[in-house]
Formats: C-alpha cells, structure tokens, sequence
C-alpha cells in the first residue's frame, strides 16, 4: 500500500516536502503543487491511509506531518531491493 501511495509524482512531492520542512498545515501543503486544494485533499487521504503521513487538528486547522515510523519501514523495504 505504501509504494502504491506513492505512484503519483504529486504524493510524492507533498511527503518530499513534509520530509524537509517537518508539520505544517494543510494550506502550507496546497501551496506547494499547482493543483486545486481538493486535488491535493485527496492525494493526502492516500497518503494518510497508506500511513505515511499523520494528521491532527487544532481548532479550525489540520496539521499534518510524516509518520517517521512508516517512512522507515519504506526505506528498509526499498533498500532490501
């Protein structure tokens, strides 16, 4: 399910820009792709579901940051390749 979140360049880049800049909230995400803010909703569900990404609200925001443990678990099962 992990490698299958990622086969879209533009999850890609959202975890790639978590992955650098740590939390940050869902409009801070939306400005990151030329896509619209629903487009990217959706990529972040995958990548939510797939766990490589955690989310947490606040009163009115999401915030949302990479799940370290789950992104380990990638790099070890790519890098047994």
């Amino acid at each position: 399910m992990m490698c299958k979140a990622l086969g879209h360049p533009a999850r890609v880049q959202l975890l790639k820009y978590l992955s650098a800049y740590g939390a940050c909230y869902f409009g801070s995400l939306a400005d990151v792709l030329p896509l619209a803010a629903s487009t990217i909703s959706k990529h972040v569900s995958i990548l939510k579901q797939a766990g490589l990404i955690l989310g947490s609200s606040d009163e009115q925001r999401m915030c949302y940051c990479v799940n370290p443990n789950r992104l380990a678990q990638l790099k070890q099962l790519i890098g047994g390749l």
